[in-house]
């Protein structure tokens, strides 16, 4: 198909300098790069990537529990919980 329409941006200059540098590595330029994103955003529906801020960091303290749930843990019921699944297979297992 044809490319017959154009865009224009206004973009910080070392930023354009860095993703240059960032895309010659794949052998794409700016425009490859950016008809990529608005071919990718066409076929999901929508912007190719995830808007959510990083909370990673707020769960890589010590003695924190970790992962994305940790801020509905209950501390108090970590040794009760270890080896929680394996049990539950063990106790359907043993009822067949």
């Amino acid at each position: 198909m044809a490319k017959t329409s154009s865009m224009y941006i206004r973009i910080d200059p070392e930023v354009k300098a860095d993703v240059e540098r960032i895309y010659s590595k794949f052998g794409m330029s700016i425009t490859d790069a950016i008809n990529v994103f608005l071919y990718q955003s066409r076929n999901i529906g929508g912007l190719p990537f995830d808007l959510r801020p990083s909370v990673q960091k707020e769960f890589t303290s010590p003695g924190r529990v970790k992962g994305i749930l940790g801020k509905y843990a209950n501390p108090a019921l970590v040794a009760a919980e270890k080896g929680a699944w394996n049990k539950a297979l063990e106790q359907k297992h043993d009822n067949i």
